[in-house]
């Protein structure tokens, strides 16, 4: 067999790998977000989400309203939440996000982030004072409210008192985004002193709905002695807790989206930890380093405690202009961080312009075209000529087939003499790499791309395109295998892919005809489960190759010329 075929039946091996088995690959390390719409009987319907398995026995989940109305309760009131703090242990567990939606239906409910225990999803947040002598309020305890509403400028103070002369107060106020203060004092009223250390904690049944790869991290999260932690997961949990100290930080669990995350007082040590509890639940707590009190005097340890959604600019204000150590680290932007953030704001910034983020997806595509410009047109330059060089390669080959570093020798001799670079012609696709994974981060990650449409059946651009052929677009009443389930974009994406490989120089050997004939196809299923956003940066990426190509050509005919000969 030459070497050619052995090229040939490596690469068609390789191909059926990736035709059958690249759909496990891709879900595994680049997972899409899930469809948000479905094709029946040729109409277009919203996909409504599976809420989480509970963490408690079987009959011991309540209904919520039930459960809210059990116990008084401060209502929460800010133009991004609305929600409760319970009174009866002074939690943070009742909080919806008014801006967000669960789907992109127009009736769907807002996003849940909080719920109290006992309840579906329960998720809540408390604070108190380790008992090292102290004796501070049980958990059970009914604290007492200044007013019946927290709001922005409206700060709630709640109070409570033990036997031995000791005032608790547990000041909370909110901003109006998506960040708590609570300002936790004692006031020691009895003979002795004694020992005063606050904690806070997130509480959360199961493990996230968002599952976690090698390129987005979801759970367990910290930010200690300075840098960002993105270990331990859930399944380290339930064997052993895991424990830190630091000074400045914060810990809490992040899901793809949305974020619960506690700030102890940045200028002070605390003590972090991760564990797992009974039914499935998991706890995020810290302790601040503890003080002793004298008698007459007081002690007030601040905490903060954000509880909302990842969004991009948020993070970044609270973090360079409020002192949240690394808050924006809670986006996990991966060693590709330099590159996201710059893509992000700048199309964040075109989405705001043109108010559409497909067309803003498109300009930021003719953007980076338009600066690796000069580069492209040395590519496809060098391209045409190294495939005008083809046939005296390939008389070298067959002159010196028996010496293998005699034929090296000459072909390097021939690319000096045609001023030809081999590496030349690879240097835009290595450019386009970081590009295409840093925009596949921005659109996976950023809730500023959620439940974005585009055009028709496009409800959002970060999903995977629901709209196939296969079943005849939802007229069969039949849902198509996920590796058959080709969406209209991926095939107008190995349609665009199959002109611009019809435009590169055709190869001379038979065998590599056929391996790019096939090509476009292969990339086509490979790219289905993708989001839409990048195959429409892609689908933009590769018209615009096959313009710079014709117009390469139209300038230089003979190039043309020689590469079909």
């Amino acid at each position: 067999m030459s070497e050619d075929n052995k090229n040939f039946v490596l690469f068609a091996v390789l191909a059926v790998l990736i035709l059958f088995g690249g759909q496990w690959l891709v879900s595994h390390f680049f997972p899409a977000n899930p469809a948000v719409t479905k094709i029946e009987g040729g109409k277009t319907k919203v996909v409504e989400g599976k809420a989480a398995a509970t963490v408690d026995a079987p009959g011991t989940i309540r209904d919520r309203k039930l459960v809210l109305a059990e116990t008084p309760r401060v209502k929460i009131a800010t133009p991004t939440m609305q929600g409760s703090i319970n009174l009866k242990g002074a939690r943070i567990d009742d909080l919806v996000l008014t801006n967000y939606k669960e789907t992109i239906a127009k009736d769907s409910p807002p996003i849940r982030l909080l719920s109290p225990a006992g309840t579906t999803d329960a998720n809540f947040a408390a604070f108190g004072w380790r008992d090292d002598g102290l004796a501070p309020p049980a958990a059970d305890t009914l604290w007492a409210a200044s007013s019946d509403t927290l709001a922005p400028g409206k700060p709630v103070t709640l109070s409570a008192a033990n036997a031995r002369g000791q005032r608790f107060q547990i000041e909370l106020s909110v901003d109006k985004d998506y960040m708590f203060s609570i300002r936790q004092t004692v006031a020691n009223g009895g003979a002795n002193a004694v020992p005063v250390a606050a904690y806070g904690l997130v509480n959360r049944s199961g493990v996230s709905k968002d599952p976690a790869s090698w390129t987005i991290h979801t759970g367990p999260m910290s930010v200690a002695n300075g840098s960002a932690n993105y270990a331990p997961n859930f399944k380290d949990l339930d064997k052993e807790p895991q424990k830190f100290t630091s000074t400045g930080g914060w810990l809490g669990f992040t899901d793809k989206y949305w974020l619960t995350a506690l700030l102890p007082d940045q200028a002070r040590s605390f003590d972090g930890q991760f564990r797992a509890g009974a039914n499935t639940s998991y706890q995020a707590d810290f302790t601040a380093a503890p003080q002793v009190l004298p008698p007459g005097r007081e002690i007030t340890q601040t905490t903060r405690f954000f509880a909302g959604a990842k969004e991009v600019k948020l993070l970044d204000r609270y973090t360079d202009k409020e002192g949240a150590t690394k808050l924006d680290y809670a986006i996990d932007w991966g060693w590709f961080r330099i590159i996201e953030k710059p893509i992000f704001y700048y199309l964040d910034w075109l989405f705001r312009m043109v108010g559409n983020f497909g067309v803003a997806i498109i300009i930021l595509t003719l953007t980076i075209r338009a600066l690796v410009f000069p580069i492209a047109q040395r590519q496809y330059a060098s391209m045409a000529h190294m495939r005008a060089i083809q046939p005296k390669m390939k008389a070298i080959q067959e002159r010196f087939k028996d010496d293998k570093q005699r034929q090296q020798q000459e072909i390097m001799a021939l690319y000096k003499a045609e001023k030809v670079n081999p590496l030349a012609g690879c240097l835009p696709t290595l450019l386009q790499i970081p590009i295409f994974y840093a925009l596949y981060k921005v659109l996976m990650l950023t809730i500023e791309m959620r439940h974005q449409p585009f055009v028709g059946w496009i409800k959002d651009l970060s999903a995977p395109d629901p709209l196939t052929p296969v079943n005849l677009f939802g007229l069969l009443n039949f849902t198509p295998p996920h590796f058959m389930a080709i969406g209209v974009i991926p095939i107008i994406l190995g349609i665009s892919m199959f002109f611009q490989f019809k435009l590169n120089p055709t190869p001379m050997d038979d065998t590599q005809k056929q391996v790019f004939a096939l090509m476009p196809w292969v990339l086509m299923f490979v790219m289905a489960p993708f989001a839409v956003g990048l195959q429409v940066y892609w689908i933009t990426t590769n018209i615009i190759t096959i313009i710079q190509q014709r117009v390469l050509y139209a300038r230089h005919p003979a190039l043309l010329e020689a590469t079909s000969k």
